[in-house]
């Protein structure tokens, strides 16, 4: 039953969701945490840090990752686990891929109409808007704790978050040295 609903939810989540991996995880953590309670808060942030690490798209890497950590904390075997995982991932990647394979067909004849240019005009905000929910979700308590719970984490956190945002914006660091330079940095600091 939960195979089905790994594969229910996540065929959902490729067929609407628009902008590629980093849109997608405010959707993933809205189904998996919010909606069936299969992980934590803290677990889900700490699958999206492991697929943010790991090659390969987030959002595959995210479905990968929570298609076993769901099933292993239902209680079920490791095999099991292996099965959940292959299962999120295909369900993700299957509506993506059946509708490049019917776009393709018919987008190079009509790329230049003017109702396609107004449909890729119109995505464009949602995506935004989908890539920003998707960074406010993670800006929560067990990723920067709080001023009264732990003042030194959440002091460092929000350090460690201006470091990485002006160091990719401003300064053009590459991003597999900024995530070394912070865990190298959280690893002292906290």
């Amino acid at each position: 039953m939960l195979l089905l609903q790994l594969f229910i939810v996540f065929m959902m989540i490729g067929l609407f969701g628009f902008g590629g991996g980093y849109a997608m995880v405010s959707m993933i953590q809205g189904e998996v945490v919010t909606s069936h309670h299969w992980l934590t808060t803290g677990q889900f942030t700490d699958i999206v840090a492991i697929s943010q690490m790991t090659p390969g798209p987030l959002g595959i890497n995210t479905a990968t990752y929570v298609g076993y950590s769901s099933m292993v904390s239902a209680g079920y075997p490791a095999w099991m686990g292996i099965l959940g995982s292959l299962t999120a991932t295909f369900a993700v990647v299957l509506p993506s891929f059946v509708l490049m394979l019917i776009i393709s067909k018919f987008l190079l004849h009509y790329k230049d109409h003017p109702v396609v240019e107004s449909i890729f005009l119109g995505i464009r905000p949602a995506v935004v808007g989908l890539l920003l929910s998707a960074s406010l979700l993670l800006m929560t308590r067990e990723n920067f704790s709080s001023p009264g719970e732990n003042g030194w984490q959440f002091c460092i956190s929000i350090l460690l978050f201006l470091f990485a945002f002006f160091g990719q914006r401003v300064y053009h660091i590459n991003p597999i040295r900024l995530i070394a330079l912070c865990a190298i940095a959280g690893a002292i600091l906290l």
